[in-house]
């Protein structure tokens, strides 16, 4: 075979995709026989059958497994190309990041600060569930995905994992609660009501081994899964947050709240998950290497 006719992948995409006949050619606004046998000539081009019938569907062979795979790598670089080549010849670029929804904000706005306020640069910045927004990359839709839950690797995983930051966890209630002097952790634990992050969280996890190593069962006043709320209710005076202390800076600035304790055992990674791309975006590359090597700074702005 002397060439690959990109259209005729395009529309056996589309039937692997459909698995009909019948719908792809719908979808495709093409007649069910020109359709047939333009996916004819690309099955003669390759030497293999793609699909198998299956009942009044079809099913791809292991041939049209394999060519599904290159073809869906072929049109993700195409995309690839033709998003970063448009950046690039336009008068601003655009760096597409997307957050996990329960993410600090104030982590979100120091990994941005590189990119604020410049007039060649715009931020489009998206927050959803995990997996969302790991569709997203792969679809190329976001250049970034910023989280506190890395995703699992393993030699099939297509994700890189840059950690970022990892700050400290600690016990932050308003002043009345510090009222009396320093106590002994675990009695600030076992007498205090607490907010904590949920139990899916990681933080959760290390919190529930260390009260279970000091023998305390914790009064639980509230739980959250967004740190911006387990902020506000340590500031309504709720209990005792577990929290990164990098969410209430400002609080703790002002004197707003304070810091009782520090959880030394329990510590909160930031990571930056992207995929390998041909033409990766150069201001993803830029942000990475203002973080390189030192971490990121606390963000100075509140936490909405």
């Amino acid at each position: 075979m002397s060439s690959l006719n990109l259209h005729h992948l395009r529309l056996f995409r589309a039937i692997a995709r459909d698995g009909t006949l019948t719908g792809a050619a719908r979808a495709l606004n093409l007649s069910q026989s020109a359709l047939s046998t333009q996916l004819r000539t690309l099955e003669a081009a390759l030497g293999h059958d793609l699909f198998e019938r299956r009942g009044r569907g079809l099913a791809l062979s292991e041939a049209g497994r394999i060519a599904l795979d290159h073809a869906d790598a072929i049109f993700r670089t195409a995309d690839d190309l033709t998003a970063t080549l448009r950046d690039v010849a336009g008068p601003r670029r655009a760096l597409r990041v997307g957050a996990l929804a329960t993410l600090s904000r104030n982590f979100q706005l120091a990994f941005l600060r590189p990119l604020i306020g410049r007039r060649d640069v715009e931020v489009v910045l998206r927050s959803g569930p995990q997996a969302e927004l790991l569709r997203g990359l792969d679809a190329l839709s976001l250049d970034v995905v910023l989280t506190n839950l890395a995703p699992a690797r393993d030699a099939a995983s297509p994700y890189l994992v840059q950690r970022l930051s990892e700050q400290p966890v600690s016990l932050i209630g308003t002043p009345a609660r510090a009222r009396g002097g320093a106590r002994p952790l675990a009695a600030l634990l076992s007498d205090a009501p607490l907010i904590l992050p949920t139990p899916e969280s990681a933080i959760r996890a290390t919190f529930d081994a260390l009260v279970e190593r000091l023998g305390v069962t914790p009064i639980i006043a509230a739980e959250a899964d967004d740190m911006a709320m387990l902020r506000l209710l340590a500031r309504e005076d709720a209990g005792l947050a577990v929290i990164p202390t990098i969410v209430v800076k400002d609080e703790l600035d002002s004197g707003a709240l304070v810091e009782l304790a520090r959880l030394d055992d329990i510590r909160e990674a930031f990571c930056a998950v992207t995929i390998q791309r041909r033409f990766p975006n150069p201001l993803l590359a830029e942000v990475l290497r203002a973080q390189a090597g030192a971490g990121l700074p606390v963000a100075p702005a509140a936490e909405a």
